[in-house]
């Protein structure tokens, strides 16, 4: 007779034909076991559960539990907080059990005695499968037509007490919330798995929505025999047919929106620190003769993508920060990503970093483009988009910053309020302040660079004192202020017989125009109020001073002529002084417009200001006058050659005649001129400046036609020299201009070019400038000197409630590990720009802080003040240009190289300092020490050397 099977534990009873067979652990016994098998028919007739415990435990399987009562089965797995009334909780494991098996199991309970004929035998889900090989579930299961579900300490119950199909796996699934609405996952999400470097592997794995992103990385990692050392990271193909990084592992399936089907990639770093993905979209680091390299470790350049040097100078000077790059190296940042935070880069920076890290320390490479890292930051810092020169310590500010907010362990920022000292100690103030910054800022930034300042401030009024304890990333230290400068200039005298003189004056540094007269006056022996200055650019002036303008609208490129004159440039109505001029030099050209040929006028030459007294004051004299100016360049026409110039028909005039021409043209009617003057009294009009009115001296230009020819001709023009002037009413009070215009062949026959530019230099301009070292402690002690805060910042005082221009002391509690000192070098303001070339003298080794710091002091432990020099950025140039470079401290080999770019080379410690050094990064004697270098202690550079200088020239502090 045939009857369906009994299953619990390991046993499977099956009667066929009366002779029964038994199957232990899924392997048939035969008949030929009678004796056994007719002793474990008895024991099942007795006592089924008993049977089937001592069964497992005969065939080695553990003993199971004890079975409780019917009763008490019922409560613990129906009712109660381990029964299937619990409700569910995100994250939880619950069980699917066979719909059949579950419902015998409730017979059988609710018979309420044990007879054989109702035990529902060990847990089958065969039902539920697909198949008995793969276990894949069934699709279109429902709940309560095909399985219940049991929460997991229901189903141990359950099978501690009946066992499980031999061979079947527990259908776990997790509990999760969909729109916080919580659900048991029945059906997980498959994703398929391959590697970017071998497509033909490929494999399907299994996951809950509930699981992180980091299983299906270590699935991958585990299926395709990854090395531990090796690092690898997930892209997934969206809807759209793109790839997306996983960048974020720790987050769900859920979170991430992966799907059943996806195509999830693993990708893994090459040896040289580069991804295989990036390289499809960047240019290759290497070339062919490159492939086989292999250097040292953190000796590689950085290409320059275009004014991009600040960038790499940065950059390198933080990759050899030792702790920071271990860091990236070690892969601890993995754990540390923050990608959720709103002030950070959601993670990109930090990794972009450590791609670019990983990339230079893998010895595979002589130079990297950096062109991934510099869009990241671009894409996150608009003020470094494109191509533009910037500051290598403002982008060290942005990268330091975006690094911490990245990496900050802190998931959540707490409201922190600041709290003054209000009179307590200052141990307990700064403590109080340190902790306060932890809890909102914790990374490896915070370790490395972060120290603690304590500020003062004292109300000027009422007295008030203000203390507090604020966190600090870097010093920015002031240079000592000189207060003068040193000018070059170049000094035309009024002798037409003297060249133009280059002279290097000392000036004070906020003085104004008269301040260079009077320092100029000293080498010429020329009067002061008898010069003139000018900015000349481009052949023409740029500006003409007023002797109250400040020294400091000149610019160190500019070009400043000083001209001697008799006399000023604004005429005064009335006086007898002489008219300076402003004169342009211009020589006519041809220039091609379409089909026609015209003549254009161009600047040359250097610009004058002539003296014209006013009894000569006409453009006969003018000429003349500028004749005897240009005499030691300019060689005046024999009677010969201007009989030779001479235009047929206008010979017979006699000079007489011409002179009475000479106020306009020929076809001018003066008599209209008295009209006119008459008129525009008449009727109130402005009086015309005595320059326009003297000798008739209105025309716009001379000579007049009926003329004999003569070297160059007159023209009023406008400031610029680029336009005739006219001659309106509104017009006649402004300045004149006057250009000379040449012929070409006028100008090859009697302008000596070579001559009319050449100058000798004043025997000051070889006098060696010198300027006294400065050492890095004097810089240290005017940052902690006592200062009066800006009208701009004022500071509000509680006890006067109002904002007041106090007094502000910082000083030094606590140093960091890697102490980073900005050297203060550019000076902006409304009316200058200007750069600090001073010399700085900064130690290699033993920087002492010890003198420095107010916190009570570790006597016994003196390296905790002490630190040595690892990097240096450099600046070479002025303010609005430049080139930026490194010197850095390899952390393996304790060498000394230098960045400039693509280019590296070694160095000897005696060439690192210069008036280059901007930025210093200084490490602290109790850190891990490096390796320890050859060569010499720290050599400090000498000052320059030079001829005597004269006693001006000898400080100019």
């Amino acid at each position: 007779m045939a009857v369906d099977p009994w299953l619990f534990g390991g046993l499977c009873f099956r009667f066929r034909d009366q002779n029964p067979e038994v199957v232990v652990e899924g392997l048939p016994i035969s008949s030929r076991t009678g004796s056994r098998a007719q002793t474990a028919m008895a024991a099942v007739a007795a006592d089924p559960a008993a049977a089937a415990a001592e069964a497992a435990a005969e065939d080695g399987e553990p003993k199971r539990e004890e079975m409780p009562g019917l009763d008490e089965q019922w409560n613990q797995v129906e009712n109660g907080e381990s029964g299937r009334e619990r409700p569910l909780r995100a994250g939880e494991s619950w069980f699917l059990v066979e719909q059949r098996w579950y419902k015998q199991w409730e017979v059988y309970v609710q018979g309420g005695d044990q007879d054989a004929s109702t035990f529902p035998g060990c847990i089958n889900n065969a039902e539920l499968f697909e198949d008995q090989i793969n276990y894949c579930l069934k699709e279109g299961l429902m709940e309560g037509e095909d399985y219940v579900l049991l929460p997991a300490a229901a189903w141990h119950y359950l099978v501690s007490w009946y066992g499980l199909e031999h061979g079947q796996p527990p259908i776990e699934r997790k509990v999760i919330e969909l729109y916080n609405i919580p659900k048991v996952e029945v059906y997980p999400v498959k994703l398929v798995l391959v590697q970017h470097s071998n497509s033909d592997s490929v494999l399907t794995a299994q996951f809950s929505l509930a699981d992180s992103v980091d299983l299906v990385l270590r699935t991958a990692r585990e299926q395709f025999l990854v090395d531990p050392q090796e690092d690898t990271r997930l892209w997934v193909k969206n809807s759209e047919g793109c790839l997306d990084r996983l960048c974020n592992t720790h987050v769900t399936l859920l979170d991430a929106a992966l799907e059943s089907g996806q195509l999830v990639i693993m990708e893994t770093r090459n040896k040289d620190g580069s991804w295989p993905s990036t390289q499809l979209r960047v240019m290759s680091n290497m070339t062919d003769e490159d492939e086989d390299y292999q250097g040292q470790p953190g000796i590689c350049g950085l290409t320059n993508l275009g004014n991009t040097c600040f960038m790499n100078s940065a950059l390198q000077c933080l990759s050899n920060v030792p702790q920071l790059t271990e860091y990236f190296l070690d892969n601890r940042y993995l754990e540390e990503l923050n990608f959720r935070n709103p002030l950070g880069m959601r993670g990109e920076l930090a990794e972009a970093y450590a791609d670019l890290v990983k990339q230079t320390w893998s010895g595979c490479h002589r130079s990297v483009v950096p062109n991934l890292f510099k869009n990241k930051v671009g894409h996150f810092a608009s003020q470094f988009l494109g191509y533009q020169q910037h500051d290598s310590q403002e982008l060290l500010s942005f990268l330091l910053d975006g690094l911490h907010e990245d990496l900050n362990r802190v998931k959540k920022k707490e409201y922190v309020e600041l709290c003054d000292a209000g009179g307590r100690p200052d141990q307990e103030v700064a403590q109080e302040a340190w902790q306060n910054h932890k809890r909102r800022n914790d990374s490896v930034i915070v370790d490395t660079f972060h120290g603690l300042f304590k500020s003062t401030l004292v109300c000027p009024d009422c007295g008030n004192v203000s203390v507090t304890f604020d966190p600090f990333c870097y010093l920015s230290v002031p240079l000592p202020v000189y207060y003068k400068r040193v000018l070059e200039v170049f000094f035309v005298p009024m002798d037409p017989r003297r060249k133009p003189e280059q002279h290097r004056v000392v000036v004070p540094k906020k003085g104004n125009i008269s301040d260079l007269c009077v320092a100029l006056s000293k080498h010429t022996g020329i009067a002061a109020d008898k010069m003139i200055v000018a900015d000349v650019f481009s052949h023409r002036f740029y500006k003409l001073y007023q002797l109250e303008d400040p020294l400091s609208a000149i610019l160190d490129r500019d070009d400043i002529f000083v001209y001697e004159v008799s006399g000023r440039i604004e005429p005064i109505e009335g006086s007898k002084d002489d008219i300076v001029v402003p004169v342009y030099l211009r020589e006519r050209t041809p220039i091609q417009d379409y089909n026609n040929t015209y003549y254009g006028l161009i600047l040359f030459g250097h610009p004058l200001l002539v003296s014209v007294p006013q009894d000569r004051l006409s453009w006969e004299g003018l000429y003349n006058i500028l004749l005897y100016r240009l005499s030691r360049y300019v060689t005046k026409p024999t009677s010969d050659e201007e009989d030779d110039g001479e235009e047929k028909g206008e010979g017979d005039s006699s000079d007489e005649e011409q002179k009475d021409q000479m106020p306009g043209p020929s076809t001018r009617d003066t008599s209209q001129d008295s009209e006119r003057e008459q008129s525009e009294s008449s009727s109130g009009a402005t009086k015309t400046c005595p320059f326009f009115t003297h000798n008739g001296f209105r025309t716009t230009h001379w000579p007049p036609k009926q003329r004999r020819k003569q070297l160059f001709t007159l023209q009023t023009v406008n400031s610029n020299g680029t336009s005739d002037r006219t001659t309106s009413p509104e017009e006649v009070d402004t300045q004149p201009y006057i250009a000379m215009d040449w012929e070409p062949e006028m100008k090859r026959r009697y302008y000596n070019e070579v001559e009319a530019e050449g100058y000798v230099k004043h025997e000051c301009v070889g006098y060696a400038l010198k300027k006294a070292p400065v050492q890095l402690q004097e810089c240290i002690e005017l940052f902690t000197t006592v200062e009066t805060l800006e009208k701009e910042n004022p500071w509000y005082c509680s006890s006067c409630k109002q904002h007041q221009l106090a007094t502000k002391k910082l000083d030094l509690w606590m140093l960091p590990e890697i102490l980073i000192i900005h050297l203060k070098r550019f000076s902006f303001s409304k009316l200058s720009n200007e750069k600090l070339d001073t010399l700085v003298h900064f130690p290699i080794r033993d920087l002492d802080f010890s003198e420095f710091v107010i916190k009570p002091q570790n006597e016994s432990a003196p390296e905790l003040y002490k630190y040595d020099l690892i990097a240096v950025s450099n600046h070479y140039g002025g303010v609005h240009d430049g080139h930026y470079t490194t010197f850095a401290c390899n952390k393996d080999s304790g060498q000394w190289h230098y960045f400039d770019d693509n280019s590296v080379s070694p160095v000897n410690e005696n060439q690192i300092q210069s008036k280059a050094a901007y930025v210093l990064f200084y490490q602290r004697q109790d850190v891990v020490r490096r390796q320890s270098q050859p060569g010499s202690s720290s050599v400090s550079a000498s000052p320059a050397s030079g001829s005597t200088a004269s006693p001006e020239f000898m400080d100019v502090n």
